[in-house]
C-alpha cells in the first residue's frame, strides 16, 4: 500500500475547532463545579456594569464559592471594546492577579475583553503585538492560556465559540481583532434564562450578527480554493467547509423559526430565546472556522467612524453603532456582489432564512430581499444612512474596509476598492 502525493499548490486541508459546551436553563449555576475541575482556586469574573446590575456575576461568584473557588468581579468592560478599554482591563487584572482562570459573563464585549486579559496576563507582550496585520504585529501566543469559561448573555456574537476577539483602535478609528486558536474559551456555558430581559433593540441587533455570521460563512470561499499553506501558516479562517456548513445551516433554520418571536415576544418566550442562543453558538462554530467576509469588513469602519448615532436599548452616554447592526447594514448589497461566485449557496441561504419567501425572477435578488424583509420587520436601520452616513462619507469608509484583508480574503469574489465604494454607496438606503 502506498500513499499518493497531493497537489502541493492547492489547499487540501481544513481545520475545525470549538470549545466544550454546556447548554440549558440553569447551566450558569454549574460554573463553580466546572471551574473547580480545572484546579482553579482564584478566578476573575469579567463583565460590564449593566450585567453586574442584574446580578448574574454574583450568582456565578456564589457558584464558584460553593466549590472552593474564590473570585473577584471586574465590571469595567466597555460596550464595543476599544484598545484603551482592553488595556485598562488588563492593567487591572495584572495588578490584582495572579489568577488561575477567568469567567466572562456578558455579550461579545465581555467575552472578547476576557480573551484579551487572558492572553496578556498569561505571557509576554502588549495588545498591539497581537493585533492582526497590517494594523498590529500578529504575534503568536507563546503558550497555553488559563482556563476561560464564557457565559454569553446576548444571542449574537458567538464569541463563546470562536478564537478571536474584536476591538476598536481609537487612534485609527477602525475596528480590528486578534485571531488565534489559543483564544478560544475552554468551556462555553450557555443559559437562555440570562437573555429573557434583553431589550428588543438589543435582541434585533445581536441577532443580525448571527444572521451575518451564518450567511457570510456559508457563502465564503471553499477551503480548497486557497493556496496550500504550511502548518504554521494555516489561519483560523480556512474557508467554508463540510463541517462549518452543517452548523451554519442549522443556525439559519433556527433563526427562521425564532428570530422574529425573540424580538417581538422575547420576554415570555423561552423557546425562542433558547433557539437564538443555539443559533448564535452554532453560527460561531461555523464562522469561527470558515470565516466571514464583506459585511463584517464594512462593519468595522462603520462602527469605528460613528458620528452621532445612539441606538435605542443601549447606553446613551456616547455614539455607537452596535456590532450586529453595523454588519447588517451593507449585507444585502454585499450579497448581490458575491452572488455570481456561488449562486446555489446564496439561494440555499435565502431558503433557509425564510422558507416561505416568494421566489423572485431575478435570483440575485432572493437573498437581499429576504434580509431586507427581516431587517424591516425587526426595525434595523435601513442602510448606513440610517446611522448617520451619507455618500460623501464613502471615501473615508473604504480604507477602513480595505484594512480588513483577513476578512476580505475569505470572500469568494475578491473586492477592489471601487467595489467596496460601490457597495457602500448602494447601501446608503437598502432596497
Amino acid at each position: 500500500m502506498t500513499i499518493p502525493d497531493v497537489n502541493l499548490t492547492e489547499e487540501t486541508i481544513f481545520t475545525w475547532g470549538a470549545p466544550p459546551l454546556k447548554f440549558g436553563a440553569g447551566a450558569v449555576d454549574e460554573i463553580g463545579f466546572e471551574m473547580a475541575g480545572y484546579g482553579a482556586k482564584r478566578v476573575l469574573i469579567v463583565t460590564d456594569p449593566g450585567i453586574h446590575a442584574i446580578g448574574a456575576p454574583e450568582r456565578i461568584a456564589d457558584s464558584l464559592s460553593q466549590h472552593g473557588v474564590s473570585s473577584e468581579i471586574f465590571d469595567g468592560v466597555h460596550v464595543e471594546p476599544t484598545d484603551d478599554s482592553m488595556i485598562k482591563a488588563t492593567e487591572y487584572a495584572r495588578a490584582q492577579g495572579p489568577w488561575d482562570g477567568f469567567v466572562a459573563v456578558g455579550g461579545g464585549s465581555a467575552i472578547d475583553t476576557a480573551k484579551a486579559i487572558n492572553l496578556l496576563t498569561s505571557g509576554p507582550g502588549e495588545l498591539m503585538d497581537y493585533i492582526n496585520k497590517p494594523i498590529g504585529n500578529a504575534k503568536v501566543p507563546e503558550g497555553q492560556l488559563k482556563p476561560l469559561i464564557a457565559v454569553p448573555t446576548t444571542a449574537g456574537t458567538g464569541s463563546e465559540s470562536t478564537a478571536m476577539c474584536v476591538l476598536d483602535i481609537l487612534s485609527m478609528k477602525v475596528k480590528t481583532g486578534i485571531s488565534h486558536w489559543r483564544l478560544r474559551p475552554t468551556l462555553a456555558v450557555i443559559d437562555p434564562l440570562l437573555t429573557m430581559s434583553l431589550p428588543p433593540e438589543v435582541t434585533a441587533a445581536s441577532g443580525m450578527d448571527i444572521v451575518c455570521h451564518a450567511v457570510e460563512s456559508y457563502t465564503a470561499r471553499w477551503y480548497t480554493s486557497f493556496d496550500r499553506k504550511k502548518p504554521e501558516e494555516r489561519v483560523t479562517y480556512c474557508g467554508s467547509n463540510p463541517v462549518s456548513d452543517l452548523w451554519c445551516e442549522k443556525a439559519m433554520s433556527l433563526l427562521a423559526q425564532s428570530f422574529r418571536d425573540a424580538v417581538h415576544r422575547g420576554a415570555d418566550d423561552l423557546e425562542a430565546r433558547s433557539n437564538m442562543m443555539m443559533a448564535a453558538t452554532f453560527a460561531g462554530m461555523g464562522f469561527g472556522n470558515s470565516g466571514v467576509h464583506i459585511p463584517h469588513a464594512n462593519a468595522y469602519p462603520i462602527a469605528g467612524m460613528v458620528k452621532d448615532f445612539r441606538p435605542a436599548g443601549y447606553p446613551q452616554d456616547e455614539p455607537m453603532v452596535p456590532h450586529g447592526m453595523s454588519v447588517s447594514l451593507t449585507a444585502p448589497e454585499a450579497f448581490r456582489f458575491s452572488f455570481e461566485s456561488a449562486p446555489d449557496r446564496h439561494l440555499k441561504a435565502a431558503e433557509l432564512m425564510d422558507p416561505r419567501a416568494d421566489k423572485l425572477n431575478d435570483q440575485r435578488e432572493q437573498l437581499p430581499a429576504v434580509l431586507i424583509s427581516l431587517m424591516r420587520d425587526i426595525d434595523i436601520p435601513n442602510g448606513i444612512g440610517g446611522v448617520g452616513y451619507t455618500e460623501a462619507d464613502v471615501p473615508d469608509l473604504v480604507p477602513g474596509t480595505m484594512k480588513q484583508q483577513r476578512l476580505l480574503a475569505t470572500c469568494p469574489k475578491p473586492p477592489t476598492e471601487d467595489d467596496i465604494a460601490d457597495i457602500l454607496t448602494k447601501s446608503i438606503e437598502n432596497w
